[in-house]
């Protein structure tokens, strides 16, 4: 029984939501979806399991972006991540990036909080995102990996139909983030991919010319 635990296992939800770095929003759709564990007061307050939070943050912590890069530099492996919740356009981007024959790893995620686990547990190189979705948007998804060190250098590009203005209405997006329309526009997206694989082999020669030729 809840009232059998010691209080300090359990904190509110926004106590969650500060050591998540989430909204409060992010943070209710998680525990609705079972990615933690929660309870509810007599009072309808609800309180979230201490331990379920930290093997969320433990996770999350496993591998910091630095390392995710100079692993993707080292295998030659562009990692990309893609969060769209239409499931047949997650199709289409499968089977097409499948075809371009370049040296990438996709994952697709239709939840925007399944995505942000993932990309927390094993940074991409590159994230290419829709902007409305339930529960965790890409508008506050983006705001959250800009916010964290560990994740801020990742390459976004936003591929929606909203239209600039209605982008900025949501209040915007940062300036490093690369916005495309609907439909994907899959050529520039391939070009967009390729100047990425390009930076990655000159850092990765760069690094190993310094490795063999130390000053």
């Amino acid at each position: 029984m809840p009232s059998a635990e010691r209080p300090s296992e359990f904190i509110s939800t926004a106590q969650a939501a500060r050591q998540l770095g989430l909204s409060l929003g992010a943070v209710q759709q998680m525990v609705e979806h079972g990615k933690l564990v929660a309870w509810k007061t007599a009072g309808g307050h609800r309180r979230i399991r201490q331990d379920s939070v930290d093997a969320l943050l433990s996770q999350a912590g496993s591998q910091t972006a630095a390392q995710t890069h100079a692993t993707s530099e080292s295998t030659g492996t562009l990692r990309i991540v893609i969060l769209e919740d239409d499931l047949l356009l997650q199709t289409v981007y499968r089977e097409t990036l499948a075809k371009w024959d370049l040296p990438i790893d996709v994952l697709t995620f239709g939840s925007g909080l399944d995505a942000l686990i993932e990309v927390g547990r094993q940074a991409p190189d590159l994230l290419i995102a829709d902007l409305r979705m339930s529960g965790l948007d890409g508008f506050e998804m983006i705001r959250r990996l800009r916010e964290n060190p560990a994740t801020a250098d990742i390459a976004i590009v936003v591929v929606s139909a909203l239209k600039t203005d209605e982008i900025g209405a949501e209040g915007g997006l940062p300036d490093d983030v690369t916005v495309y329309g609907k439909p994907v526009p899959f050529r520039e997206l391939k070009g967009y991919v390729q100047a990425l694989i390009a930076t990655m082999r000159r850092h990765s020669a760069t690094r190993t010319a310094g490795t063999r030729h130390p000053e």
